[in-house]
């Protein structure tokens, strides 16, 4: 295994809404290409209940993305955050992006704490795998959960059945000229404890 390259794709994954190719689609071959190395993610008791949607038709497109600017505005507003100039970008492009995944869950999260971490244990990997298979095919993307907060509409949109609901939205596209960087993050002895908490 070559440890370089994979903790290269590792620690230079970043949401990417600016420096993408609008022009250049992205095969779906490719796409189940990475969903394959997605879905070999670690999973809890609940298995395999991951989907995925892929969507490029341009109607379909355009109504989540209208979905997705109405969410962000108004979550900006509410907390009164100024939108990032990356965050405007991908508004006014989404419609033109080549492809939407969604990553979706079959069945239901539960009432507790623990069935909750259990039942996204079981899904969120696959959507990271899939984000980081996608990175090392120099395709952009960003994690996106925004249109969560809209699970009715999404679903009429795109024809999901009642137990099925959508966890992360990637928008897909081949990068332009972007420089995947490490980010500026604490070290691992400033976020660690040993044997207890607080202990360093």
């Amino acid at each position: 295994m070559d440890v370089e390259s994979v903790d290269q794709v590792l620690k230079t994954t970043r949401s990417v809404r600016r420096k993408l190719d609008f022009e250049r689609q992205v095969p779906l071959a490719v796409i189940e290409e990475c969903i394959d190395i997605a879905t070999q993610a670690p999973v809890g008791l609940g298995g395999e209940n991951w989907r995925f949607i892929v969507v490029s038709e341009a109607s379909v497109k355009s109504a989540l993305a209208a979905l997705y600017s109405e969410v962000l505005i108004d979550l900006s507003e509410q907390r009164g955050i100024e939108l990032k100039s990356t965050h405007r970008a991908l508004i006014e492009k989404l419609p033109d992006i080549p492809c939407m995944i969604f990553v979706c869950a079959i069945g239901e999260p539960g009432e507790t704490r623990a069935q909750q971490i259990a039942f996204y244990g079981s899904i969120l990997p696959a959507a990271w795998s899939l984000m980081l298979a996608l990175r090392a095919r120099e395709i952009g993307t960003t994690w996106t959960t925004l249109l969560c907060a809209r699970p009715q509409e999404v679903a009429s949109i795109l024809g999901m059945p009642d137990d099925a609901m959508q966890t992360v939205m990637l928008p897909v596209a081949y990068t332009k000229n972007a420089v995947m960087k490490v980010a500026d993050r604490l070290p691992a002895r400033e976020v660690t404890y040993i044997n207890r908490w607080g202990n360093r």
